[in-house]
């Protein structure tokens, strides 16, 4: 049991320190890219940067709320799922279909966000 453990939290710490790599590779290679493009500079009023900054929070409201009503939803759907399925095999597919269902939570946020974005 002991040895099971220690695979257990040997595996994710080395899950962790991939994640914690490959974030830091993304934001390097972000960074470079960001800082490799021309200065060209545009000026705006301050009435367009007043839209265009609630607008960009908007779409972080909407992407970021409907991330969180996801997470919300499937860890509710899932822990009854996993449940009815421990009980009962046979509905696995029905209960998968309910947690996809909770999974489209984040794609409307998405959709949201970018309607938004597409409209500053």
């Amino acid at each position: 049991m002991v040895d099971v453990k220690k695979r257990f939290a040997g595996r994710v710490q080395t899950s962790l320190v991939v994640v914690v790599a490959l974030m830091a590779i993304f934001a390097a290679l972000g960074t470079v890219n960001a800082s490799a493009q021309s200065s060209v500079s545009s000026t705006i009023s301050p009435e367009q940067a007043k839209v265009m900054q609630y607008g960009l929070i908007a779409a972080a409201i909407a992407f970021g709320l409907g991330a969180i009503g996801a997470g919300i939803a499937i860890a509710n759907v899932g822990a009854a799922a996993m449940g009815a399925i421990g009980e009962k095999p046979e509905i696995a597919s029905q209960a998968l279909i309910f947690i996809a269902l909770a999974e489209g939570l984040v794609v409307f946020g998405f959709i949201t966000a970018l309607m938004i974005l597409g409209k500053i």
